[in-house]
């Protein structure tokens, strides 16, 4: 690898909207919709499952017409990073947030790449039933799939160390997968419902009125909260917007577009996997290796053995796709935060000839390799607790602040029905954290992860004159 120490070199805008809203999509449709769709039909039923995805896409809507209202006033690399520091003052408060932002980062962007390797190795299991066997009888947790986990995160770090052009062709390759993936599931769930008779709503099971309306709503708001996490990644493309060709208009096109395109396919997943979901009591309770079989097994009825194992091979190419694109987009944060001087200096290097962020990559690509090690336990919960409370919360406040602080700011793109988008986010999130079990824990963990980051950064601030220790403030 060539090095560089110098931070005269800048990123290129080379993306375009279609690559944008590819971006997007890549890192939306990951692992989770194959691994919670029977999940949304267990808890939401399946007479309100569609409507599970259906609110999703419309709390993803919300939020995305924040990040397109401030990506494309704000259209530089790091994303939440610089909208941050412009809504609350590169020089006042907006430094902490900033910081704490970033901060934050460092575990939930390494974590959440992680995770997604971890469920591509679980799945691997249907290839390699050994995989989740333990090479050393000393540490019995530690079995074979974490060590493949690693290998496909610097693998995939591999990859993306090389010009945005090169990987922009890489990911227009993965995106084949994924679509093939999302089709197989689809043309072969309403195939096998034609073969038990059409396509038909299972019968949802008897019970008193007023019962079942309090099991419909909180089953609604679970299953809500799965879709809703499936949704997740619309906003890639801000941490890209260094990088991104006219991007007042790519930002906020590239938002909309990939919610739109991902809910109709969520929505038609949903429906051609209904019928033969009947007896969909066990996914509940089943491992993720069963989960992803039940996908698999709808293949395999409807066009025999050699499409089951197809679909799971599908399904593990678009993780791979996910974790790409994931580790692609948050590389840019810390490179941005280190360039403004708010974060480790040595991550502020933009490779000589291929123009990128090197060591940010490999850096945060050596972490998530190494969380990779972990249980999967609560991970996705505290990732989406601590998200929501020291990153898209902030934006909500954050976009009506400006809105009153700085209304003569230039906005390429202003968000239609202001300011219901920012306060529907807000409701729809809120529902989502109250209606978590142990919810207490993931809040105690955020509450954690922001008093530590104050901490150093207080530190930091003092020992550097910066707010709120500002010399001659």
């Amino acid at each position: 690898m060539i090095d560089s120490s110098s931070s005269s070199a800048t990123l290129e805008r080379r993306i375009g909207l279609r690559s944008a809203v590819l971006f997007n999509m890549l890192e939306m449709i990951g692992v989770g919709p194959f691994i919670t769709l029977p999940l949304v039909i267990v808890a939401a039923g399946f007479q309100l499952s569609v409507w599970a995805w259906v609110l999703g896409a419309a709390i993803a809507v919300a939020d995305g017409l924040v990040w397109a209202e401030l990506g494309a006033a704000f259209p530089r690399a790091g994303g939440s990073y610089a909208f941050l520091r412009e809504i609350y003052g590169p020089k006042g408060a907006g430094n902490w947030l900033s910081f704490l932002y970033v901060w934050q980062l460092s575990f939930s962007a390494p974590l959440s790449i992680a995770s997604g390797c971890i469920g591509l190795a679980s799945f691997l299991a249907v290839f390699w039933p050994g995989i989740d066997g333990a090479p050393i009888a000393a540490l019995p947790r530690l079995h074979y799939s974490a060590f493949a986990a690693a290998a496909v995160c610097l693998l995939v770090t591999w990859l993306l160390y090389r010009r945005i052009s090169i990987v922009t062709g890489m990911a227009w390759v993965l995106f084949v997968g994924v679509i093939a993936a999302i089709a197989g599931v689809i043309v072969s769930g309403f195939v096998h419902a034609s073969a038990l008779g059409g396509w038909h709503m299972p019968a949802a099971p008897a019970m008193h009125a007023a019962a079942g309306l309090k099991k419909a709503m909180g089953g609604l708001a679970q299953g809500t909260l799965l879709a809703t996490y499936c949704y997740w990644g619309y906003y890639n493309i801000t941490y890209l917007g260094g990088e991104v060709k006219r991007p007042e208009k790519t930002i906020p096109r590239s938002i909309l577009l990939s919610v739109m395109l991902v809910a109709a396919f969520y929505v038609l997943m949903d429906l051609a996997v209904l019928p033969s979901l009947s007896g969909a009591a066990a996914p509940a309770t089943a491992s993720a290796v069963v989960r992803v079989q039940l996908v698999a097994d709808i293949a395999r009825a409807a066009f025999g053995g050699w499409a089951g194992y197809t679909i799971a091979a599908l399904v593990v190419w678009t993780a791979f796709s996910s974790v790409f694109s994931l580790l692609l987009g948050y590389s840019r944060v810390p490179y941005a935060a280190a360039r403004d001087g708010n974060y480790f200096r040595f991550l502020d290097a933009v490779h000589p000839r291929h123009g990128i962020p090197h060591r940010s990559l490999v850096a945060l690509g050596a972490v998530a390799a190494a969380f990779c090690f972990l249980s999967l336990t609560q991970v996705i919960t505290l990732l989406v607790i601590t998200r929501i409370l020291l990153q898209f919360f902030l934006q909500h406040v954050g976009v009506m602040l400006l809105r009153a602080q700085r209304p003569a700011l230039e906005r390429p793109f202003r968000m239609p029905l202001y300011p219901l988008p920012p306060l529907v986010a807000m409701a729809g999130f809120i529902f989502m954290l109250v209606n978590r079990s142990h919810a207490l824990e993931g809040l105690a963990v955020a509450a954690g992860i922001a008093l530590s980051g104050t901490a150093i950064y207080l530190w930091r601030a003092k020992r550097l004159g910066e707010w709120p220790f500002l010399r001659g403030a």
